[in-house]
Formats: structure tokens, C-alpha cells, sequence
């Protein structure tokens, strides 16, 4: 690696930058460091902001947890218990190394409406934190807490996930090149718009059979948020394959997908176990290569599994948001959350 490679970190305050929005790039700018926002060149980071502030929730606005708990102990059968507790301890995994990674990776965006998106998505994967504390605390046993938590001290299909997840991360913060800034990019992405989907999908089926009701909610809004946060890393990359086409590389993104769709299918099927109602290994499997080729044409680019069209989880398109009206999980619509009732809104790409 050269020194031409590396990716210098933004400095706090940049005297000598320049935020004319002319000559603004989502990387390796020179802006100032200040602020203003009066002054964007991405109209769509403009629109995001408004959205995800409309979004702001907190876990303690989620009622009837308890009654989770009593579902949890006479109702869950002891395969579903098993994958309620791994999927969580996933997601826990998932939100915390994201509120660790996105302060690092803020550091090399050179547009201040998009670090602001970014400052955000921090808080929101925090709060999302808080919402699995909260679950745990309402309707888990306080002795089987601890085995939640650290769930990939025990599970090698777990810690083999964490671990890859993780060490793209680090590679980039070891070694700042471009091609480990654009691979941390892609990694954002795919786990924003991948890993968390099987797992919104279980507490979905559960609510489907009237189980864990409150748990389903408190998914619904942090699925809404991540819903913005794929958005937010599509059009990064998108951005970067205007400006910075040298950076750019597509084949990249679709090994790095390929590898991340082959994991999915794996734990989902080690941690479902063809034990819940709906969720056998062929339906996880297509759903999983669905969900990659909608990905795929978020960025533009060719689906990798062509022969998977339908959807397997039809009970997906029954399911109603907060206030009974239907969000379309795989065209990435919402409408009207209660946090933001005079919103409505898509994403197009």
C-alpha cells in the first residue's frame, strides 16, 4: 500500500477547506468541517434528514412487554424460545457494533448533510440497544440474560458471523486504503440491507400466530429505522461510482454479497432449525436470495439469484404497521408511523 492509497482521516476543523457545493465529493473532500446546511450539494440526504427525525421513537413507548413475558414461558414452543434468544443476541451484536463503527467511518465522509445522517443513524442504533435491553429486562429471565448476550461464546456459527463482521471493520481502521474504505462501505451496507432481515421476518411469523405481540412492535419501529440506513450506504455507493469510479468496484460488491447470503441462509437454518411454523430451510433460502437480487437493484446492478422471484413468506404482506396500514417490506415503503403521522413516503432508485 502507498501513500497515495491511504485515506486520511477528516481533521475536526479544516481552515484552509472549501464547502462550495460545486466541488463537493461524498469522499476525499476538503470541506471545513462546519455545518452548513444551507449549502447542500445531495438533495436526498436533505430529504432523509426529514424523515429520519420524523422517525424518532424510544423503547419506552412500546407497552404490554409483560405480556410477552407470560407468552414467552406457556406459549413459545422450546425450538422458538431457542431462536427468540439467539436471533436477539445476533441483533444485540448487530446494533452495538454499529453504534462503535459509525463515528470511525463518519470520519471519512466530506459532506456535511450526509455526516449528519450519519450522526443519527449513531443514535438510532443506540436506541435500538436501549429496545433490546428493555425486551430482555420485560420478558426474559434475568438468569438467562447473560447466555443472551454473550450467545457467540457458546455458538461457532455465531462467532464465525460476529468475527467476519467485525474484521472488515477493523481491516479498514488497521489499514485506511480506498479499497478497504470502499469494502467498509459495502459491509455497511450489506448489513444494513442482509442480516437483520431473516430475524424482523421470525418475530414477524410469531405475531402472525398472535405470539409476542410487543416484541413485534418494538421490531417494527427499529425495522423502520434500518430501512433508512440501507438507503443512507446505497446511495453512498452510488455517489462514489459517479465521483470516484477508480474506488468504485462492482464485483467486490457482488462477492462480498454472494458471501453474506451464503452466511444468512446458514445461521438462519442452524438457529429456525426448520422448528418454526413457516420458516423451513427452502423458504429462508429463497427469501434470502430475494431479498439479495432487491438489493442488487437498489444499487443498480444485476441480481445474482435471477431464478428467485417470489416471495415465500406471504403472511409478510398481511402484516399491518402501527396504525393498521400495510408497508411493502421489499419495495422499502412506509407509511404512516404513529411518530410521524403526516408522513408518507418511498424511496426510488
Amino acid at each position: 500500500m502507498t501513500i497515495n492509497d491511504l485515506i486520511i482521516q477528516n481533521p475536526i476543523f479544516n481552515p484552509k477547506g472549501n464547502d462550495d457545493a460545486s466541488i463537493r465529493t461524498i469522499i476525499k473532500g476538503n470541506t471545513t468541517g462546519l455545518f452548513n446546511l444551507n449549502n447542500t450539494k445531495y438533495s436526498w440526504a436533505k430529504s432523509m434528514y426529514q424523515v429520519m427525525v420524523g422517525n424518532f421513537w424510544i423503547p419506552e413507548k412500546v407497552s404490554w412487554l409483560s405480556e410477552d413475558s407470560i407468552q414467552f414461558k406457556k406459549d413459545l414452543t422450546e425450538a422458538e424460545k431457542r431462536a427468540y434468544k439467539g436471533i436477539l443476541s445476533f441483533l444485540i451484536f448487530l446494533d452495538s457494533i454499529q453504534t462503535m463503527n459509525l463515528p470511525n467511518f463518519n470520519d471519512h465522509i466530506t459532506a456535511p448533510e450526509v455526516n449528519l445522517l450519519l450522526s443519527i443513524q449513531a443514535y438510532q442504533e443506540a436506541i435500538h440497544s436501549q429496545s433490546y435491553a428493555t425486551i430482555l429486562e420485560s420478558v426474559v429471565d434475568s438468569k438467562d440474560r447473560e447466555e443472551i448476550y454473550y450467545f457467540w461464546r457458546t455458538d461457532s456459527h455465531l462467532l464465525e458471523r460476529n468475527t467476519f463482521i467485525w474484521g472488515i471493520y477493523q481491516d479498514f481502521i488497521d489499514n485506511p486504503s480506498e479499497k478497504n474504505l470502499f469494502r467498509w462501505i459495502v459491509a455497511n451496507f450489506l448489513l444494513e440491507s442482509i442480516y437483520f432481515y431473516n430475524w424482523f421476518a421470525f418475530f414477524d411469523t410469531l405475531v402472525d400466530h398472535a405470539k409476542m405481540l410487543a416484541t413485534g412492535r418494538m421490531i417494527n419501529y427499529i425495522r423502520r429505522d434500518e430501512l433508512t440506513h440501507i438507503t443512507i450506504f446505497a446511495n453512498i455507493i452510488k455517489e462514489i461510482k459517479k465521483e470516484f469510479p477508480e474506488v468504485y468496484d462492482e464485483e467486490m460488491i457482488k462477492e462480498m454479497m454472494k458471501t453474506a447470503v451464503e452466511q444468512e441462509i446458514t445461521w438462519s437454518k442452524h438457529i429456525i432449525n426448520n422448528a418454526v411454523i413457516g420458516m423451513w430451510d427452502e423458504n429462508i433460502e429463497n427469501y434470502t436470495k430475494r431479498l439479495s437480487n432487491q438489493r442488487m437493484n437498489m444499487l443498480g446492478i444485476e441480481p445474482i439469484f435471477k431464478d428467485v422471484i417470489s416471495n415465500p413468506y406471504k403472511h409478510l404482506d398481511r402484516l399491518q404497521d402501527n396504525n393498521g396500514e400495510k408497508w411493502n417490506f421489499f419495495e422499502s415503503t412506509v407509511t404512516n408511523y404513529a411518530q410521524s403521522s403526516s408522513m408518507k413516503w418511498s424511496w426510488e432508485f
